[in-house]
């Protein structure tokens, strides 16, 4: 039984990526930089890797349905944070970043890497 037990961890452990969700993982952005999306505490992190906002973390979204989205999304180069939504559809995550409870949206598609 323990010998079973001990197994079924190991093969947890080694699959567990298998597991991951659909948004994480690496993106090109649409001004050609790439951005890591990895979990975080409550939701998953992202993060300019290339570019020059590289290092800077630019969002962080939370599960809000099937491949939806919700959270915060920074502007880099105008340094300012908005309510963001992402949909993920295939290979592409759409990004939107919206003012005024969502009247005012403006995004981009991102695509997989």
């Amino acid at each position: 039984m323990r010998a079973l037990i001990l197994a079924a961890a190991a093969t947890l452990a080694v699959t567990g990526a298998a597991f991951a969700d659909p948004i994480e993982g690496n993106w090109r952005t649409k001004s050609g930089e790439t951005a890591k999306i990895v979990p975080c505490s409550g939701g998953y992190c992202i993060t300019l890797t290339t570019g020059e906002h590289a290092g800077r973390r630019i969002g962080k979204m939370a599960p809000s349905g099937a491949n939806s989205y919700a959270g915060e999304i920074t502007d880099p180069g105008e340094d300012k944070t908005y309510k963001g939504k992402a949909s993920l559809s295939g290979g592409a995550l759409t990004m939107k970043g919206c003012v005024l409870g969502g009247l005012i949206c403006r995004g981009e598609t991102w695509s997989r890497l």
